[in-house]
């Protein structure tokens, strides 16, 4: 990965700086800060994947957020540039971005303590998801047979109907959002989702913080009304297929509440 890292960056000619280098699950990505030939800042991330598995909607999120969504008024890094490579049946595709330097709210996806955020960040913060909601795309983020089949699993209640569906960042969690200015990273798994799903998602991320799930919810009142009811069961669904599968064992006891809470309404 570090050769074909390293490139990729002659090929785009930009210099990585050294001495950094962030690794991603399983070692699949690797992302390392470099400047442009004029000096900017930028960020550059290499991903890799069997040359027969690289396409589809992770493989070409950012691409189609680009073009979707340009740099969400700031609030998204823009793409630069992309450079695609095959070698030895690994395809392995660079991702040249505008540098973020300020640091993600959480190391962890699960917030560890109660965030101190103003009241215009959680505003900005909904603003800008309502921006992403309103966008047309033929991205699939969850699908309605996977709700059919793990709500009444892990929920223990028919999947709810949808009564609407739009598009959704569908990862939004602290670890990809940054605080001032507000940034939202991470743009590969995009696409429809059910209303309310980056809410919800953001609020199951936080619930080992009750004063800031408190929170979550002021900022997005659709989370505890019945069009957000599908969106809440899916994502908690979710989460607890993946305890299920021995991660985000911290979550388990919170999780378990709110499925309760879910099969109440």
């Amino acid at each position: 990965m570090r050769a074909h890292h390293a490139r990729a960056a002659k090929a785009l000619a930009i210099r990585v700086e050294p001495g950094k280098e962030f690794w991603g699950w399983a070692g699949r990505t690797l992302g390392a800060p470099a400047r442009t030939a004029d000096g900017r800042p930028a960020w550059l991330r290499l991903v890799s994947a069997p040359e027969d598995k690289a396409s589809g909607k992770l493989w070409d999120g950012a691409l189609d957020a680009q073009q979707a969504f340009g740099d969400l008024d700031g609030h998204r890094p823009a793409l630069l540039a992309v450079h695609d490579a095959v070698d030895d049946g690994t395809a392995y595709r660079a991702e040249l971005s505008v540098r973020v330097d300020q640091p993600v709210l959480s190391d962890d996806p699960i917030l560890q303590h109660e965030a101190q955020l103003p009241d215009s960040w959680w505003q900005e913060l909904a603003r800008t998801l309502e921006k992403v909601s309103a966008v047309n795309t033929d991205r699939v983020a969850v699908r309605q047979q996977y709700m059919d089949r793990a709500i009444p699993q892990f929920i223990g209640i028919p999947a709810p109907a949808v009564t609407c569906w739009t598009t959704a960042h569908s990862d939004v969690h602290w670890a990809n959002l940054t605080a001032s200015p507000l940034r939202l990273l991470d743009w590969e798994g995009w696409g429809r989702a059910p209303e309310g799903f980056d809410a919800a998602t953001l609020y199951a991320y936080t619930l080992l913080q009750p004063g800031t799930a408190a929170r979550v919810r002021a900022a997005f009142p659709l989370l505890g009304s019945p069009a957000g009811l599908a969106a809440e069961a899916i994502m908690c669904a979710q989460l607890l297929q993946t305890v299920a599968r021995g991660d985000n064992l911290v979550l388990e006891d919170r999780l378990r509440d709110w499925a309760e809470e879910l099969r109440q309404r």
